[in-house]
């Protein structure tokens, strides 16, 4: 008959690794978080991947896209093109009171994502008075930019990957290593 280890004698680093590696439980996202951390910036950029997860999978509202739009100063219709929405669809969803589909609302939430990431460069860099993290992303994404081969960051923000490229982008532009 095998012998079996006492429990007191048994390994916890097992246990231990095994806690460590289970993504910790949060109260589920509602319809009203999602709505908040797709307008709130900040609470978009430090939300972490399951969070992120959640809000997609439960859709964005479609008027986060409203709200983009005015915190940019910048023409729904513009927006939409930007991040490859439908119009129609959009605003149709918005008068509903329906949220995005799961890409939809990936396109928003990245695009909030990196208004609150400029946000946050700006705060912790320093004196933020005055400073509208939308409007400058707004500008900013329309200019050509050397580092992107010419090309203006508002023509990737229509996938994650360009989102994602982008992003990195602006984190390289805070460390001082733009090119």
């Amino acid at each position: 008959m095998p012998k079996t280890i006492p429990t007191s004698h048994r390994p916890a680093a097992r246990t231990t690794a095994r806690k460590a590696i289970q993504p910790a439980a949060k109260a589920p996202t509602t319809a009203r978080s999602a709505a908040a951390i797709a307008t709130n910036f900040q609470q978009a950029f430090h939300a972490d991947a399951m969070e992120c997860v959640r809000i997609v999978k439960l859709g964005v509202p479609a008027t986060a896209v409203d709200v983009l739009a005015k915190r940019m100063v910048m023409s729904k219709e513009k927006l939409v093109a930007i991040l490859g929405l439908a119009r129609a669809t959009v605003d149709r969803k918005a008068r509903e009171n329906k949220p995005l589909s799961a890409d939809e609302s990936s396109k928003v939430l990245g695009m909030a994502r990196l208004l609150g990431q400029v946000q946050a460069m700006v705060e912790e860099s320093g004196d933020p008075k005055g400073f509208n993290a939308a409007e400058w992303v707004a500008r900013w994404l329309e200019r050509p930019l050397p580092a992107l081969g010419g090309q203006r960051p508002a023509e990737l923000m229509d996938t994650p990957e360009g989102q994602r490229l982008v992003s990195q982008l602006v984190a390289r532009m805070q460390s001082g290593a733009y090119s």
